[in-house]
């Protein structure tokens, strides 16, 4: 899961580097890579790439599709930070659709932790200016879609190969995307070209990263980790683009990703003592 982090962290940046093209258009770059990337290691393996779970691996692909366009848009509109701390509410809403889609329960401290990242994110929407009311609501929606794709992900997790799964992503994003691009087009000049090669790399690297990962435990534990992509977030702002963040603003921040973290931790602990309980 960190590697996974580290790369879309990277692949987040170089979204921000490409705001002169419209984020449809930069969503069907990333599929047209990671499709290729894919079919490619999928052969290599003499794997079935249509999967056995296809309305769960479909389901993956359209919610995974909706909060991709979403993010990269509020990543071109927001400042990275921002933009990443409303998206990165997905483990919370991964954890409330794990109730219903995956059967996985939901302790009271759990709901007490996700009250303090939501404290956050209401402390940065009353004190960042750059967020706007639409803004808002868009990077939330995005989070929404993602904890969705994450259960999908979650329920195959026996029946398919980690790049099946991730298959199905460029699968539907490549001509859903293409269809959109044909409306708002913009080609890319020079440097945009091996940018946009370099998303779709670093996409497929984090994508079975975070695949393997959330495969391997429960999804309202690990999706946590995804939220020290702030920290690089913050770092890319401060140091390349020159924007620096309000006392408040990095209070909020700092209550959402305490929040998962104490989730993470407290839930990681309480397992450990069952295990030597049970071993005694």
């Amino acid at each position: 899961m960190l590697i996974s982090v580290l790369g879309f962290s990277l692949m987040n940046l170089t979204v921000k580097f490409l705001d002169r093209l419209p984020a449809t258009e930069l969503v069907l770059f990333r599929s047209i890579v990671s499709l290729i990337l894919s079919l490619y290691f999928i052969r290599r393996r003499n794997l079935s790439p249509w999967g056995n779970q296809k309305i769960y691996l479909i389901g993956r692909g359209l919610a995974g599709v909706t909060a991709l366009s979403l993010f990269f848009y509020t990543l071109q509109k927001l400042p990275l930070g921002s933009a990443i701390t409303l998206q990165y509410l997905s483990p919370i809403f991964t954890a409330l659709f794990g109730i219903f889609i995956l059967k996985e329960k939901v302790k009271w401290w759990q709901w007490l932790f996700f009250g303090l990242s939501f404290a956050g994110i209401a402390i940065i929407k009353g004190f960042d200016s750059e967020i706007s009311p639409l803004l808002f609501v868009l990077g939330i929606s995005s989070s929404i879609f993602a904890g969705l794709a994450y259960n999908f992900i979650r329920k195959v997790k026996n029946t398919d190969h980690p790049l099946v799964v991730v298959l199905y992503f460029p699968l539907i994003a490549t001509p859903v995307m293409a269809i959109i691009s044909l409306f708002n087009w913009v080609t890319p000049i020079g440097w945009e070209w091996a940018l946009l090669l370099l998303m779709g790399v670093l996409t497929q690297i984090a994508q079975i990263n975070m695949t393997k990962a959330l495969q391997l435990v429960e999804a309202n534990e690990i999706t946590g980790f995804k939220y020290l992509g702030v920290v690089f977030a913050l770092g890319f702002d401060f140091f390349l683009f020159g924007y620096t963040y309000e006392w408040p603003v990095l209070i909020g921040i700092v209550l959402v990703i305490s929040g998962v973290l104490l989730n993470l931790l407290l839930k990681a602990h309480l397992r450990q003592r069952a295990k030597k309980r049970n071993a005694a």
